[in-house]
C-alpha cells in the first residue's frame, strides 16, 4: 500500500473521530492524530467544523497545536512552545519529519549544517539516522546521502498541507506561467508563419533567377548556332 493511500485512510478516521465530538473529548484525538506515525496532513482535520469551535475556547492550544502540525516547522514550535501543550516524543518525531519535507519543498540540495541547526541534531551520524530511518525508510522522502559534500539530495518529498493563501498565489503562478506559454505560442507561430513567408520569397527567388539563367542559355546557344554573317 503507498503512503498516498495511507494518508487517505488515516484522514479519515480522524476525521470521522473529530466530527463525532465536541470541546475537550477533541484534545485526545488530536494528539493522537499529532502523534500518529503514518499520518503527515492535517487540512481536513483542521476543516471539521467541531475542530474549528475550539477557537477562543480554553481548549484553542489544541486547535493552534493541530495548526502548527499542518503548516510549521520545529522551529516554529521552539518560538511558541511556551503557549502549546508540551509535546509527546512521538509529536516531536513528526514535526521533525515535517520540517524535512518543508525544507525539501524549498530546495532539492540541503546541506548537513541547515538541516542540523534545523532538527536540533548534534552531529552528522545522528543526522544520517534521521533521514535514513525516519524519513527514507517511512517513505516521505527519497534522496542521496552525499557525506563527501555534507549535504542531502532529495529526489522525492512527499507535499505537506497548503496554507491558508497558499492556493491563491499556486492558481496566480499557475496562470502567469499558461499566460506565458500563450504568449510565448503566439511568438513561435508567427515566426513560422514569417519563415514560411521568406521560404515562399526564396522560393519565388530561386525560381525567377533559374529562368534568368535558362533565358541567358538560350540566347548563348541561339548566338552559337547563328552563322556570324547574320549575326
Amino acid at each position: 500500500m503507498d503512503i498516498e493511500q495511507k494518508q487517505a485512510e488515516h484522514i479519515e478516521f480522524f476525521v470521522k473521530q473529530a466530527s463525532a465530538l465536541k470541546g475537550s473529548a477533541l484534545t485526545s484525538v488530536i494528539v493522537e492524530a499529532t502523534s500518529h506515525p503514518s499520518l503527515f496532513a492535517f487540512s481536513e482535520i483542521l476543516s471539521v467544523p467541531s475542530v474549528l469551535e475550539l477557537e477562543g475556547t480554553e481548549n484553542s492550544v489544541y486547535l493552534d497545536l493541530l495548526r502548527l502540525f499542518a503548516h510549521g516547522t520545529w522551529s516554529d514550535y521552539k518560538s511558541i512552545a511556551g503557549r502549546l501543550p508540551q509535546l509527546v516524543s512521538a509529536q516531536a518525531l513528526k514535526l521533525k519529519q515535517l520540517t524535512v519535507l518543508t525544507l525539501a519543498d524549498t530546495s532539492k540540495v540541503l546541506p548537513y549544517d541547515q538541516l542540523m541547526q534545523e532538527l536540533d541534531v548534534t552531529n552528522v551520524r545522528e543526522l544520517e539516522d534521521f533521514l535514513i530511518n525516519e524519513c527514507m525508510y517511512v517513505g516521505i522522502v527519497r534522496g542521496k546521502l552525499d557525506q563527501l559534500k555534507r549535504c542531502f539530495e532529495v529526489q522525492f518529498a512527499a507535499g505537506r498541507d497548503l496554507r491558508p493563501g497558499q492556493l491563491g498565489n499556486m492558481l496566480q503562478t499557475l496562470t502567469d506561467w499558461l499566460t506565458t506559454s500563450d504568449n510565448l505560442l503566439v511568438s513561435i507561430q508567427e515566426k513560422i508563419k514569417w519563415a514560411d513567408t521568406m521560404s515562399e520569397s526564396d522560393r519565388k527567388h530561386r525560381k525567377e533567377v533559374e529562368e534568368r539563367v535558362d533565358e541567358v542559355k538560350k540566347s548563348l546557344s541561339l548566338k552559337e548556332t547563328t552563322p556570324y554573317w547574320l549575326r
